[in-house]
């Protein structure tokens, strides 16, 4: 017979671990999490963004991508805003984001206004979110329903953040990231189409352009024009950081005609065109197709994958914290316990 003391443990362990896996719930995200506490936190975030973008054409592109970014490191927490402490190595300086992700003045300023109207109660990681909607409609795109309650980590993870799906990963490799965060080949292709507005660097570009292999100097599956564009555009040994249209039809608006794109073998990245390229594309390369001739699905899509990337790991309950500044810890939260139930399942990381 159990002793009676190891019987109660087993069931207080037992509590604890209900209770942490009820905490993890993606039902404790709510669109209406903030009704009572900030309930104009939307338009603060909408009307900051679209005020940045009067000076920054870029800035709708670089928000969405900040949201991927955060979320496929550990969660949608907000770890990639911590920068450098004596106790976080930042994010920041992993190799896919190391002078790459931006945005981050958008974030503090938007931070600024939301501590002004409801101090500590919106999450650095809702804001992420909440940003990714805005610039994603303001740009032409969809508009969703954002769900919120997320809190704000108190770790980083630069390891995570160097293994973020990159412009050079082949399809099979990007599969295996996004499976390894839960998203299957339609999130993959539909989260790829944020590639619609944006600019990326010539560093990414080149290994396509010069010496692509032992036998072919150019990237086969490149469009033979668009890669001359390119070429004049990053010529050899030229300057990494020159940026490129990811779309060079529009640009700066969010649209399809990044899957049209594809067709025409005009998909800036590696990871781009694989999408459809790849001889093992038969599942991502009909997708690609169907968005390209139906933006609507596209959209749709879109909405459902933003939000399932959304509910990757989100800190909630009196897990994390609520930070005051988006760069920093708050004041001694490093000596509190913050416990995260990992599974093996669990899953953690998206790209530009």
């Amino acid at each position: 017979m159990s002793h009676p003391c190891s019987l109660l443990l087993a069931l207080n362990l037992i509590t604890i671990t209900l209770a942490l896996l009820s905490q993890r719930s993606q039902a404790q995200l709510s669109p209406s999490f903030y009704n009572s506490t900030c309930s104009n936190v939307s338009a603060i975030v909408r009307s900051t963004v679209q005020q940045a973008q009067t000076s920054d054409v870029r800035i709708y592109a670089s928000l969405t991508r900040l949201f991927f970014h955060d979320c496929f490191v550990q969660g949608c927490d907000g770890s990639v805003l911590l920068v450098n402490s004596s106790t976080i190595q930042t994010e920041q300086d992993a190799v896919p984001n190391k002078n790459s992700i931006r945005g981050f003045n958008v974030v503090a300023d938007i931070k600024t206004a939301v501590e002004n109207a409801c101090p500590g109660v919106v999450s650095c990681a809702d804001i992420l979110a909440l940003t990714a909607e805005a610039s994603v409609n303001l740009a032409g795109g969809p508009s969703w329903t954002v769900l919120l309650g997320r809190r704000d980590s108190t770790t980083a993870n630069i390891t995570a953040a160097n293994n973020l799906p990159s412009p050079f990963d082949n399809l099979t490799t990007l599969e295996q990231k996004f499976a390894a965060v839960g998203l299957n080949d339609t999130d993959l292709v539909t989260l790829s189409g944020a590639h619609t507005f944006g600019r990326g660097q010539c560093q990414f570009v080149t290994p396509r352009l010069y010496n692509f292999s032992s036998t072919v100097n150019t990237d086969p599956t490149l469009n033979s024009t668009y890669a001359t564009t390119l070429e004049q555009n990053c010529p050899q040994g030229g300057n990494a950081s020159v940026l490129n249209n990811l779309d060079p039809i529009t640009p700066n608006t969010f649209d399809s005609n990044y899957y049209i794109n594809l067709q025409n073998h005009q998909g800036l990245f590696t990871s781009d065109q694989e999408l459809l390229s790849d001889p093992n594309a038969t599942t991502t390369a009909s997708i690609v197709n169907n968005f390209a001739g139906n933006q609507s699905a596209f959209f749709d899509s879109f909405v459902q994958s933003m939000i399932n990337m959304g509910n990757i790991s989100p800190l909630t309950g009196s897990s994390g914290e609520i930070r005051t500044n988006c760069s920093v810890v708050n004041s001694g939260s490093g000596l509190e316990l913050h416990i995260r139930i990992q599974h093996d399942s669990d899953k953690g990381s998206a790209a530009e």
